[in-house]
């Protein structure tokens, strides 16, 4: 098999099974593939000794030098309008971050307003042991960071532990913990809040039905998060155990702590992802490195995801990368049109190099992944716990204007991952935003509104 044989087969085996980035915020500018005109500018770059040692022997050709250095230009001029065509993609799947978010934090405030089990104090976290129970406030500050210090410790430990297990490719060790905890959530957890809001509406519901109703929501559940199902079902299932997570914190965290955890961990989130050696960076580099997908039951997605593995020892995979002339998505006509057809065709598809190079090996899942934007379930279950907290007291003002921050804080965070196209922290703008909007809104404005309420003044 000849070598142009060989790179044309490789060519359409790649082509078949093209690889959506999928997630801008781990795009960075030294990971990230090279772009089609910025590929093409190499290309150009290379050959032009070659061409310039022709030129010498043919006698100096200067109408070709000019046409090389016309086609650099033009190579040149495209990378701009490339990024930019990139900028405005993935403003367009902000919104795709907005409607999750705003659910979550519904269903968290929904659920406070209407179910008071989960704003009584009667037990708390194993990780909490000071409970707040002394009036005076400076007790109450101390014991809430060493509430908030303890239980960082011990984020930061089963953090730690994620990261070494995913770099020395603990894989079934990492599936079993997240398998156990998903199934924790989606039985344990989710019966007691059944159990609550049946009790809250006053609605009968024998016991048979409610295990019936049980063994189907968490089997669907583990399915659809750990294996595949339709990613608006997935995506379902991922925002009600983060709004689950929130309301067990709510729950289970004295008052105190309740806020002194939210600043900690915004700190944190900062420190992992943008030190060099943090965990969290270190995740999605590792990732990268490898050309694998982070779990999906932490990583909150807003397309699907392909799989591309790759069995090189000797040299990069080759690049794949994604068309931009797309109308649809990303995609271009002819590919949406074709694509069930290609979907019922793919499979595992081996292609053997020449010259002695390894094996490369290309696998498609199921579904295709449309370029767009990933949160963590962290992130939703503190924005939750944030807005949900506030509307613990039964003030609407607070929660309106945390909820306000708090997307704001989001499209900042959006806006700052589009232009310096690198892993960002989602915490600590907007739980900052959220944090100020609350105690501005709980000190200043609401005892304001209700002076000029109780003089019957109206603005």
């Amino acid at each position: 098999m000849s070598d142009s044989d060989s790179e044309s087969d490789l060519n359409s085996v790649t082509e078949k099974t093209r690889l959506m980035d999928g997630h801008v915020a781990t795009n960075s500018g030294g990971n990230a593939g090279p772009t089609d005109s910025q590929e093409v500018l190499r290309r150009k770059k290379t050959r032009r000794p070659d061409n310039a040692a022709e030129e010498q022997s043919a006698g100096g050709n200067v109408g070709g030098g000019d046409e090389l250095r016309s086609e650099y230009a033009v190579a040149s001029s495209n990378v701009p309008a490339d990024e930019e065509e990139e900028l405005k993609y993935g403003a367009k799947h902000v919104i795709k971050l907005f409607a999750p978010v705003s659910l979550c934090m519904v269903v968290v405030v929904a659920t406070i307003s209407a179910v008071s089990f989960y704003s009584m104090k009667d037990m708390y976290l194993v990780y909490t042991p000071f409970h707040e129970e002394s009036p005076e406030s400076s007790t109450k500050a101390w014991m809430a960071a060493a509430n908030s210090l303890i239980l960082m410790a011990v984020i930061v430990l089963m953090t730690v532990l994620l990261i070494v297990l995913y770099k020395y490719r603990c894989y079934k060790t990492i599936h079993g913990w997240l398998i156990v905890s998903s199934l924790m959530l989606l039985s344990i957890f989710s019966y007691l809040y059944l159990e609550e809001i049946l009790r809250a509406f006053n609605i009968p519901m024998d016991y048979p039905t409610l295990l019936f109703i049980m063994w189907n929501f968490g089997v669907m559940g583990m399915i659809v998060i750990h294996w595949q199902g339709p990613l608006l079902l997935q995506q379902a299932y991922l925002i009600f155990v983060a709004a689950l997570m929130a309301l067990v914190f709510i729950k289970y965290l004295p008052e105190w702590t309740t806020w002194a955890v939210l600043a900690v961990i915004s700190i944190w989130d900062l420190i992992a992802v943008l030190m060099p050696k943090g965990p969290l960076r270190i995740l999605v580099e590792t990732a990268q490195e490898r050309n694998e997908q982070i779990f999906p039951a932490l990583i909150y997605s807003s397309t699907y995801m392909y799989a591309y593995t790759s069995m090189a020892t000797g040299e990069d995979v080759p690049n794949v990368r994604t068309s931009r002339s797309s109308s649809d998505h990303g995609f271009t006509q002819e590919w949406v049109e074709t694509h069930a057809d290609r979907f019922a065709q793919r499979q595992i598809e081996v292609h053997d190099v020449p010259s002695g190079r390894p094996r490369v090996q290309v696998v498609a899942v199921s579904e295709e992944e449309e370029r767009g934007v990933k949160l963590g379930l962290g992130d939703f279950i503190f924005y939750s716990v944030l807005v949900g907290k506030a509307s613990s007291y039964g003030d609407w003002n607070t929660t309106l204007a945390c909820f306000v921050a708090i997307l704001i804080g989001l499209c900042l965070t959006l806006l700052l991952l589009a232009i310096f196209k690198k892993a960002l922290p989602a915490l600590p703008i907007s739980i900052t935003f959220g944090l100020i909007f609350y105690f501005a809104t709980k000190e200043i404005v609401s005892p304001f509104a209700d002076s000029l309420a109780s003089e019957q003044v109206f603005i």
